[in-house]
């Protein structure tokens, strides 16, 4: 059964956070849900996490799902969300795992979390922006991005006008989203209709420091990525795993950015077997 709860913290904001699973799991693991999603706990995780006997966690961002909204946020700021909505589910150590927009998020708590976090894995995670018009070479429409260079505002006014480019997913995406993740598109489709805030407070932080660096992150970082991926190029993977002191790249030549998660299973796999 999910927990699923208001978690308030010291400063006033709420957060909306789903658990399933207890402390007698093999691990905990944090999901870091994509860029737009609710956070709320999906099928697709949820099953391969049941068999494994483990205990798993989401949280919405700010401006996502109920969650308070940040003005200015920085990925930096999920370490300390994690650690609030962890600590309300009493949860010391965990690994944590991102999709797309989560990852970078992901690799925060890695970061920052020191002695909590056993491990992180990503999928399809965009790296830091390094000011280069290399970063969005292999991007099929890079224009959300560059909006968020220029600011918030100039990013809400894109998101306001702009439509999705169905072209930025493979056919294999496609049949994801239409088969085992079909519970993902259903969900992106919710924190849509809410509003493009937590989206765009995502892309701006993407594209300003992070507020930490990746050779600040000591545990094992799995990097899952698409070779075929239209959304976050497979450079992205190759320069996070160079710069990372325990990183493993699992380059999958035909996936996209969507069906890359169908390694979900694997990558639980593999979080269980880094556990110190």
């Amino acid at each position: 059964m999910i927990d699923e709860r208001e978690i308030a913290l010291g400063d006033g904001r709420r957060l909306h956070a789903y658990a399933e699973g207890d402390a007698s799991a093999r691990l905990t693991v944090v999901w870091h849900h994509g860029s737009p999603q609710t956070g709320a706990l999906l099928e697709p995780l949820l099953h391969p996490a049941r068999a494994r006997e483990v205990r798993l966690i989401s949280y919405a961002r700010p401006a996502y799902g109920g969650s308070t909204p940040v003005a200015g946020r920085d990925v930096a700021s999920a370490a300390a969300d994690v650690a609030a909505v962890a600590d309300a589910y009493g949860a010391e150590h965990f690994a944590v795992m991102g999709a797309s927009g989560g990852a970078p998020h992901a690799l925060a708590c890695g970061a920052l979390l020191p002695g909590r976090v056993v491990g992180v894995a990503c999928f399809a995670g965009i790296a830091p922006y390094d000011g280069t018009e290399a970063w969005f070479a292999g991007m099929h429409n890079p224009a959300g991005l560059r909006a968020a260079l220029l600011g918030r505002e100039a990013r809400l006014a894109h998101a306001r006008t702009v439509q999705f480019d169905e072209a930025s997913f493979t056919s294999r995406d496609w049949a994801a989203l239409e088969g085992p993740w079909s519970a993902l598109g259903r969900d992106a489709g919710a924190a849509g209709q809410a509003g493009p805030d937590g989206l765009v407070d995502d892309d701006v932080a993407f594209t300003r420091p992070w507020g930490f660096q990746l050779a600040e992150v000591p545990v094992p970082v799995l990097l899952v990525q698409g070779g075929e991926d239209r959304v976050v190029p497979p450079a992205h993977a190759s320069a996070q795993v160079a710069s990372l002191p325990a990183g493993e790249l699992w380059l999958r030549p035909r996936d996209g950015h969507v069906s890359v998660l169908l390694a979900v299973p694997v990558a639980f796999d593999w979080l269980l077997d880094s556990r110190p």
